[in-house]
């Protein structure tokens, strides 16, 4: 360690002459204690020492050590310092001072020819005022002149806040000490010991002053020979224990000072004992009672203090150049080199930043260029008590930029911005002299591997803007409460993401191209880490929301807009690096919050369907298909699913979503299979054509004679059938009715027709939405209601059947099935039929929708077609008919045919000659002679069956397809034949009974 802190030569001194000082009347008073003697970080070097040593006390022995280390480099005893105390005094020595060619330094006149050479070094601005070249008097004996240089020795006093009163005593004390040790360098004696050797009661202005300053010069030997001695001393050192009972029982009763009294000669052995001691018992040339660390630092810290302007703390006088010159004559008693000087002079810098107001960019230069030199000087010493200083100065600065740049955007605003890049310079410095040059765990990595300051400024923006952030959400907080009263006050996400937005785009704008400097992903990590921040929030939001409501369209949206503006700001500033920003986007996992409203839609939509289709199964139980209930003939129900199907279409381009094109697929479908619910619900139950047709009865052959007996007990069964009037005109309660069927038929096409009108409207609703695009207006939709129309059609198409069957077969069977050609064909024609079936038509006409009349009209009129051949076919017994017969039905079957023409205002004729050619085709067999349909039904059936059938016909099984060609059709017109041939034939071949 004497490697380190022995470096005891003297730095020379100036040999231009000086005036000798004024009288202290005139010397100027030292100024009121400033900000920086009330730091508010503690000194790195101060931790250990006793506190009962205070500021005051320190700087005093500071003064009185820089007094008696300003000598000439020639090694002239002390008595070449004259005194700056009283006027006797002074001019006493005056004549020597002025006469003598190696006068005390003290007393060189300061000049400003030039700027200071410190302060160039440090880059630092001149002070707009000295404490002033110049001093005059305001006395009026005094003989002076009224204006002279000042000294650096009369500068010095007033930097350390020092009287004139005890400058001068202390001068007086070293001129004594001089006397008594002629040629005696100063680095050879303790001077607290010499003080209170030198110095009396008397020289004081009260006892109370003179027990103060004994006490403190006790403290000062306690402070460096015992608790930080140069040379570590043991607990069971006897000088140190005894030098210890002297001075705590000095300083519990006051012991007098002075030359020749016998308690300071006891204080004398003692201290000198331990203040020139070796480590191997030897004896020093040289007293070491102020070399200790860290008591002599924290003297050193005063006297750098000094360099700073009096009156601007910010400053550093111009004078700087010639005292800092002075100052470091005190490292032969202090042990200083120039690596501690470069170590305190860091710290003095930095800590009158700090306590100046943190505004001088100076300073913090000043201070991160001091800390260059620091670091080459970690770099080449490897003493581990610098190095334990050194680490303790490096992290109380570290510390305290960490704690702003962890939070800069607290710390940095307005003006002071301008501070920022100097701060982080100077935290940088610190922590790479920390990490680089005295942790071990870096030497032991490859420095590949670390990149200091990157990560530093990496963890700076992180930290900086987590904080922010959850400023941004209480803030956020407090304006939802604030707002709470009023109409639609905003969501706090919503808020929070508009106020991150901002956040963001300072950060950009701002701090980012402070920090690029250091990290060229600065704006990218900000906003991923912004990212991060709201996205926990937000995940937290979604997770527990369970349904679509405002708030939740709104924040998340902001959400999406937020992610969009923050995503762009990394793409931007990573635009340059080497991975293209993929590991900040990587940082960055989509909020999906989009998704997150599409999911909410979905069910939204789903919870809207489900409850159409639970309000359409209650409607449809309550439905009785009246047709008077409304002027278009229409089921009430249908009128309000669509109704409900418009609001919900209306409510859903009305949600504040950017997504209505994607969705409205989704939305179409639930309606369209809605709507395919009503549709089959509202034709199920209605049964089918087979329904009402009757079955046909056994086949039997007529007898000859018997037409008498038929009618007389046709007419009587006809006569029971028609008590009961079946007309569906009058029965209104009968929901199968034929007006109720006509009004779900009216129901199922305005359904099909306001589905056109229903999705042109949608898509003025898309082109009116804020996200929709051109290829989705262009194109419509991207799923229509394909559902609906195909069910609409199948349901007019069946229920038009079964509406036509049941007419024919059930409505009108009295007249048709039960009337017609009963008994004697001549007399019970198809005119009671025709006259009811109009009636049918006109009430058809009059309530089925036009678009679908002439649909139902034509399945009246094939079930008409078909109910006539089958009661030509399969009547039963009752029905027989002559071949006289047949220009009767012919003439019938025109009568029915010219109903649904109506002379040109009905059915167009090729649709009436197309549902007719069967019958065409059938009614030519009635008039054949009875031989040639025998013979031609042995031959279609010997055809159809094979040479099996030579010797006993099979009997064609019923295909109701009739035909001329088919053996059945044939079969059938042989069973009606009033004649003895087909009679015979009949019993022979088939055994057919006359009757059922």
């Amino acid at each position: 360690m004497a490697h380190l802190f022995r470096d005891r030569s003297s730095l020379g001194g100036s040999k231009r002459e000086m005036t000798p000082p004024p009288p202290p009347s005139q010397q100027p008073a030292p100024p009121p204690a400033t900000m920086h003697l009330n730091s508010p970080l503690p000194s790195p070097f101060s931790a250990d020492l006793t506190p009962t040593l205070s500021l005051p006390d320190l700087r005093d022995t500071a003064y009185e050590i820089f007094i008696a280390a300003c000598r000439t480099s020639s090694g002239k005893p002390l008595s070449h310092i004259p005194s700056n105390g009283s006027p006797a005094n002074a001019a006493a020595n005056s004549h020597s001072s002025q006469s003598s060619p190696n006068s005390t330094p003290l007393q060189r006149s300061l000049t400003s020819t030039a700027a200071s050479k410190v302060k160039k070094a440090l880059g630092m601005r001149s002070s707009i005022s000295s404490l002033g070249l110049k001093r005059g008097s305001d006395s009026k004996t005094d003989n002076t002149p009224k204006s002279r240089p000042l000294t650096v020795g009369e500068l010095m006093r007033v930097q350390m806040r020092v009287s004139e009163i005890v400058d001068s005593r202390i001068r007086r004390a070293l001129l004594r000490i001089s006397a008594g040790q002629l040629g005696k360098r100063v680095e050879s004696m303790v001077l607290p010991l010499e003080l209170l050797q030198q110095l009396k009661s008397s020289d004081f202005t009260d006892q109370q002053e003179y027990e103060a300053w004994q006490k403190r010069n006790l403290k000062i030997l306690e402070a460096g020979l015992i608790l930080h001695p140069y040379q570590p001393i043991g607990k069971a050192d006897t000088a140190a224990q005894r030098l210890r009972q002297i001075i705590h029982g000095a300083l519990e009763k006051p012991i007098e000072t002075g030359r020749n009294n016998e308690s300071m000669q006891v204080l004398r052995t003692a201290v000198m004992s331990l203040a020139c001691r070796s480590s191997d018992g030897s004896m020093f040339e040289s007293c070491h009672w102020a070399d200790g660390i860290p008591l002599n630092l924290r003297f050193y810290e005063m006297l750098l203090e000094a360099c700073f302007d009096a009156n601007d703390d910010s400053s550093i006088i111009e004078e700087a150049d010639e005292l800092m010159e002075f100052i470091k004559k005190t490292w032969g008693i202090l042990g200083i080199n120039q690596v501690l000087h470069n170590l305190c002079f860091s710290w003095v810098l930095f800590n009158h930043f700090v306590a100046t107001g943190q505004v001088d960019n100076d300073l913090l230069s000043a201070a991160d260029g001091q800390l260059e030199e620091v670091s080459k000087d970690a770099k080449a010493t490897k003493d581990p008590t610098y190095s334990k200083f050194l680490s303790s100065t490096l992290t109380s600065i570290l510390g305290w930029v960490e704690k702003r740049l962890l939070a800069y955007h607290d710390t940095f605003y307005g003006e002071n911005i301008d501070t920022m890049p100097n701060i982080v310079c100077l935290g940088l410095s610190s922590a790479k002299i920390l990490v680089e040059d005295i942790s071990h765990e870096y030497r032991r990595r490859r420095k590949g591997e670390v990149d200091l300051v990157r990560s530093r400024i990496d963890t700076y923006i992180r930290s900086s803007l987590r904080t922010a952030f959850a400023q941004r959400m209480e803030k956020a907080d407090s304006s939802r409460r604030a707002s709470k009263n009023q109409a639609n006050p905003l969501p706090v996400l919503a808020i929070l993401a508009k106020d991150v937005g901002d956040l963001a785009t300072h950060e950009k704008k701002v701090f980012s191209p402070i920090l690029k400097r250091w990290h060229p992903l600065a704006a990218g990590v900000a906003v991923a880490t912004l990212h991060a921040c709201y996205g926990n929030e937000l995940k937290q939001f979604i997770s527990g929301v369970v349904e679509l409501t405002p708030d939740a369209v709104q924040i998340l949206r902001a959400a999406d807009k937020l992610e969009k503006d923050l995503v762009q700001t990394a793409v931007e500033d990573s635009v340059d690096s080497d991975d293209g920003g993929k590991a900040i986007i990587r940082e960055m996992p989509p909020y999906e919050a989009e998704a997150a409203i599409a999911n909410l839609v979905k069910e939204w939509i789903k919870t809207r369907v489900d409850r159409l289709k639970e309000w359409v199964n209650v409607n449809l139980q309550q439905e009785v298909w009246n047709p008077r209930a409304n002027q278009d003939g229409l089921a009430p129900s249908a009128v309000e699913v669509m109704r409900a199907i418009d609001e919900t279409l209306d409510a859903f381009f009305q949600l504040p979503i950017p997504m209505h094109p994607a969705l409205l697929p989704d939305l179409v479908t639930g309606l369209d299979r809605c709507l395919q619910y009503y549709v089959t619900k509202a034709k199920s139950g209605c049964g089918s054509p087979n329904t009402y047709v009757p079955t046909m009865p056994a086949l039997t052959r007529c007898e000859a004679g018997s037409k008498f007996q038929g009618v007389f007990k046709k007419k009587e069964k006809s006569s029971n059938s028609q008590r009961k009037n079946s007309q569906v005109s009058t029965n209104g309660d009968n929901a199968l009715a034929v007006p109720q069927l006509c009004v779900r038929i009216n129901t199922m096409q305005k359904i099909w027709i306001d589905l056109d009108a229903l999705e042109k409207r949608i898509i003025i609703r898309l082109r009116n939405s804020e996200t929709a695009c051109v290829e989705d207006i262009s194109t419509g939709l991207g799923k229509k209601f394909d559902l609906t129309p195909a069910a609409c059609m199948e349901g007019i198409q069946q229920l038009s059947e079964v509406m036509a069957y049941r007419i024919v077969f059930h409505d009108l069977s009295h007249v048709l099935w039960d009337g017609l050609y009963v008994g004697d064909a001549s007399s019970s024609r198809i005119e009671p039929f025709l006259q009811e079936l109009e009636q049918n038509l006109l009430i058809i006409s009059d309530t089925v929708h036009e678009r679908v009349r002439t649909r139902v009209i034509s399945d009246i009129m094939k079930a008409s077609f078909h109910g006539f051949l089958l009661v030509l076919l399969a009547g039963g017994p009752s029905r027989n008919f002559s071949r006289q017969d047949s220009q009767i039905i012919e003439d019938d079957f025109k009568s029915l045919k010219d109903l649904f023409w109506a002379n040109g205002d009905g059915l167009p004729a090729d649709l009436i000659n197309k549902y007719s050619s069967t019958v065409k085709e059938v009614l030519p067999l009635f008039q054949t002679v009875t031989e040639s349909l025998i013979e031609r039904f042995r031959r279609l059936t010997l055809e159809t069956y094979g040479g099996s059938a030579r010797s006993r016909l099979p009997l064609p099984p019923t295909s109701g397809q009739w035909n001329p060609t088919e053996p059945n059709t044939l079969l059938r017109v042989l069973c009606h034949r009033n004649d003895e041939a087909a009679t015979k034939f009949l019993k022979k071949m088939y055994n057919l009974p006359k009757k059922l």
